[in-house]
């Protein structure tokens, strides 16, 4: 979840959030390493594609596709792969945190509307096991 300060520096394109900063500065050096010559160009591909690697390990994945990210993501660590991701996939399964109150909050909402709708006459009547045959 972006905070205020974030505002306009990360964008959701469908279900991938991209951290435009993060993003500039690790493919911008990455491209400025390679060009300088300081790595070749084939690891300068493999650490452009770690983020990528770590998107395809969901849940929801095939096994084969989780298995490839996952052996793809040990073989990252040792240029940095455990990082924090300039470019990453943002799913329905990732809710934002609520706090304390937050979750307090939504609980007395739930209580509230219970209590209106029993003054309103709109309570549903419960059927007792004994009722059910009748």
């Amino acid at each position: 979840m972006e905070s205020k300060a974030d505002r306009g520096l990360t964008n959701r394109i469908g279900p991938v959030e991209i951290d435009w900063p993060r993003a500039v500065g690790y493919y911008g050096g990455l491209g400025l390493a390679v060009g300088f010559g300081m790595i070749e160009p084939p690891f300068g591909l493999f650490i452009a594609a770690v983020p990528l690697f770590k998107m395809l390990n969901r849940p929801k994945s095939s096994r084969p596709v989780r298995l490839l990210s996952q052996i793809m993501d040990g073989a990252s660590q040792p240029v940095g792969g455990d990082g924090d991701p300039a470019i990453k996939l943002v799913t329905s399964e990732k809710r934002a945190e609520t706090s304390i109150a937050g979750e307090a909050r939504q609980l007395a909402d739930r209580i509230g509307a219970s209590r209106e709708s029993s003054r309103n006459g709109r309570r549903a009547r419960r059927v007792s096991p004994d009722q059910s045959s009748a």
